[in-house]
């Protein structure tokens, strides 16, 4: 089993990142919410258990937040003996957070999460923090797909937000992840022609071969 890369922790959170593949960047977390820790799009890996362990709270479920990241939810929540919830979620799910829709189209099924009580704002991929999804210069940005019609409704979390947890990098708290939400937001449009020459560089790199 792969070995995961552990993010400095939190006091509420513990994120980590897969090795495989590289460019990507898949990344998965482990919240405090409600008295229990919830696993949001986790990927499976040595010294996962230690990590969620770290959090001295019982699993209460597992969360698969984009349709096409079913990564190992399905696995752990059996291994862990707790409850798989998938995308959509709707609004009887009572889950102890919000839940924030953001696309629901039959290719892009996709809810973020808002903690209030420790501002953390969870969002599997409308916002990335992997370097080839971003725009060069960027330390978040707005999904290449998403450029032309950023996530607006992520606007009102942006001034409260501690913890910025992404299905595609690192997790980021405090000041950096206000601004890393502003700064993707608020340049979404302009920086598409960059993002678009970047990505065409790599492809003919052979970046994107994994």
């Amino acid at each position: 089993m792969a070995a995961l890369r552990f993010a400095a922790p939190s006091d509420v959170t513990r994120s980590w990142t897969h090795p495989s593949p590289p460019w990507m960047q898949r990344a998965g977390h482990a919240v405090l919410a409600g008295g229990g820790v919830w696993l949001v799009d986790p990927p499976d890996g040595d010294g996962l258990d230690a990590g969620i362990a770290e959090l001295d709270a019982p699993v209460r479920g597992v969360l698969q937040l984009l349709d096409r990241h079913p990564r190992d939810c399905a696995a752990l929540a059996e291994r862990l003996s707790v409850p798989l919830h998938v995308v959509p979620l709707g609004s009887g799910h009572g889950l102890p957070f919000e839940v924030v829709p953001m696309w629901h189209l039959p290719v892009w099924k996709e809810d973020a999460l808002w903690i209030a009580e420790s501002g953390t704002l969870i969002v599997p991929e409308a916002l990335v923090g992997a370097p080839d999804f971003a725009a060069p210069g960027e330390r978040v940005g707005v999904h290449p797909m998403r450029r032309l019609l950023p996530p607006s409704v992520l606007k009102r979390f942006a001034g409260d937000v501690e913890h910025l947890l992404l299905g595609h990098g690192d997790a980021l708290h405090g000041d950096a992840a206000r601004a890393a939400v502003r700064d993707a937001l608020g340049g979404s449009r302009r920086r598409l022609p960059r993002l678009l020459a970047a990505q065409l560089t790599r492809a003919a790199r052979g970046r994107f071969r994994g």
